[in-house]
């Protein structure tokens, strides 16, 4: 006999992400628009797992800076990386209770230092 263990994520498990994301698009709507997915995260801090909010900008740091400010995460945090021409800042914090990471995407130009 085999067993097997339902894995199915129920929608209802996101309603935090959701609701959170609801908050910060009413809070801050004249924000540029980002992509907005709900992903699973770790909560800061801990080993547990929740629903949380990926925000991604492209090819405006003062998109991802305007962002970073609006939701209170702090300039020092922002970590840095890089592949072939294409860059990123990512920032990792929690809005209403909820984890979220900023990320900002850029293209480096051909004389650009790596």
């Amino acid at each position: 006999m085999t067993t097997t263990t339902d894995t199915t994520v129920l929608a209802g498990e996101q309603v935090n992400a959701a609701g959170a994301l609801l908050a910060l698009l009413t809070s801050h709507p004249n924000l540029p628009a980002p992509n907005i997915r709900l992903n699973p995260m770790q909560v800061p801090g801990t080993y547990e797992w929740t629903w949380g909010l990926h925000v991604a900008l492209h090819d405006r740091l003062d998109h991802f800076e305007q962002w970073r400010t609006a939701l209170g995460l702090a300039p020092s945090a922002v970590d840095q990386g890089h592949r072939g021409n294409t860059a990123w800042l990512t920032v990792a914090g929690a809005y209403s209770g909820v984890p979220i990471e900023l990320h900002g995407f850029y293209r480096l130009g051909p004389d650009a230092e790596r």
